[in-house]
C-alpha cells in the first residue's frame, strides 16, 4: 500500500488536511497507523475528537507508535477517546489473513 485509499471528495478543508497529513509524517509505520484509520473514520470524527487527533499529530512518530504498541505508557494529554479509537482500529484478536 502507498497510501491513501480514500477520497478526499466531499471533505471540508480541515479534513482534507488532517487525510493527507496523517499519510505523510515520516515514519511509515506510523503512516499506516494513522492514514488506515483516517481513511476509514475522519468522516465521522466530531470537532472535538478532530481537535484531539491533530494535537496527537504534533507528536513525534516514534513516540506515538511507542504509546500504540505498548512500548511507553500513553501520557494523559495524548491518552483521549480518539487516540483509544485508533488503538482498538489496529486491535486484532487473531492474525491477520491476508
Amino acid at each position: 500500500m502507498s497510501g491513501s485509499q480514500a477520497t478526499s471528495a466531499g471533505l471540508d478543508a480541515r479534513r482534507r488536511r488532517v487525510l493527507f497529513r496523517s499519510w505523510h509524517r515520516g515514519m511509515r509505520e506510523v503512516d499506516l497507523i494513522l492514514g488506515r484509520f483516517v481513511d476509514v473514520e475522519i468522516a465521522k470524527l466530531d470537532e472535538s475528537e478532530l481537535d484531539d487527533y491533530e494535537a496527537l499529530m504534533e507528536a513525534q512518530d516514534r513516540d506515538i507508535f511507542s504509546w500504540l504498541t505498548g512500548e511507553a505508557p500513553t501520557p494523559g494529554q495524548y491518552d483521549t477517546p480518539v487516540f483509544r479509537k485508533i488503538r482498538a482500529f489496529h486491535a486484532h484478536a487473531a492474525p491477520l489473513r491476508l
